[in-house]
């Protein structure tokens, strides 16, 4: 359901990362729609290229896109500075890029660690440490950062992932207290089970594993949530620019769970 009032965000400049799929491309279309320009940050030059195409030609937007790995803390600086080059100061920064590997914890190496830690928290710090100088001059901004349930509570398997959401969390709540007076919010999406690739790829881990059918593996992740279904990407777009309005100005530091019931923190 669309919002009663179409553009209640300020439209500025919103830079996603991972925004050339699934829930990015939903985050993107949902500030798009409210008249931000957009910056797309990811690893695949011709994804990117086509998902800006297409936010432009859907909502009529100025949308840039850059490559860089999130990982790299100097090439996501530099590719920060070609966005803001491109469509002016940052006022939005969607922290979305991240990799979710399974394995059991024995045989989960110092390499995976490193790298699930260096996408999914460091990830978040270098795009933040990018963008926020913006911010502060201008006296306004709004950070969002994708965590997960897995921020708040313990799974099987994914023992890297838990831990490095659960410090995304963690970062989220510190920087929500230090920026909370310069009219910066800081805060985080914690969304079960979606729609999107990384839980596709996880249903095609199962079935090959177990042998089971993608409807009982689909069946065994959604177990725990009562209402028994995925959450769609528009979800947590329309949740991200909810989050970037006017509206939730009093809202920073929070880790609000989109999980249909499965966690009540």
């Amino acid at each position: 359901m669309q919002p009663a009032d179409p553009r209640p965000v300020r439209a500025g400049h919103a830079l996603v990362t991972g925004g050339g799929r699934g829930m990015g491309v939903a985050i993107a279309a949902a500030l798009a729609r409210r008249g931000c320009s957009i910056s797309l940050l990811g690893r695949t030059a011709a994804t990117l290229g086509q998902t800006a195409q297409r936010l432009a030609d859907e909502h009529g937007v100025p949308v840039h896109h850059a490559l860089a790995d999130i990982a790299d803390e100097a090439a996501v600086a530099a590719a920060v500075a070609a966005c803001r080059e491109r469509l002016g100061p940052v006022s939005v920064l969607v922290n979305n890029a991240g990799i979710a590997p399974s394995a059991p914890f024995l045989a989960s190496d110092t390499a995976l660690w490193r790298r699930v830690l260096d996408v999914d928290l460091m990830g978040a710090v270098h795009a933040t440490r990018a963008v926020l100088p913006d911010m502060l001059e201008a006296g306004r901004g709004r950070i969002v950062n994708i965590a997960s349930t897995a921020a708040l509570t313990g799974m099987a398997y994914v023992s890297a992932y838990c831990a490095a959401k659960h410090a995304l969390l963690g970062f989220t709540r510190a920087l929500a207290i230090e920026m909370v007076r310069k009219g910066i919010t800081v805060n985080a999406i914690c969304p079960g089970y979606a729609d999107t690739d990384i839980v596709a790829d996880a249903i095609a881990n199962i079935t090959a594993k177990t042998g089971r059918s993608r409807e009982e593996a689909l069946a065994s992740l959604l177990a725990h949530n009562p209402q028994r279904r995925l959450v769609q990407p528009d979800e947590i777009g329309e949740t991200v620019a909810w989050l970037c309005s006017d509206a939730a100005a009093s809202v920073t530091g929070q880790g609000i769970v989109l999980a249909g019931g499965e966690l009540m923190p």
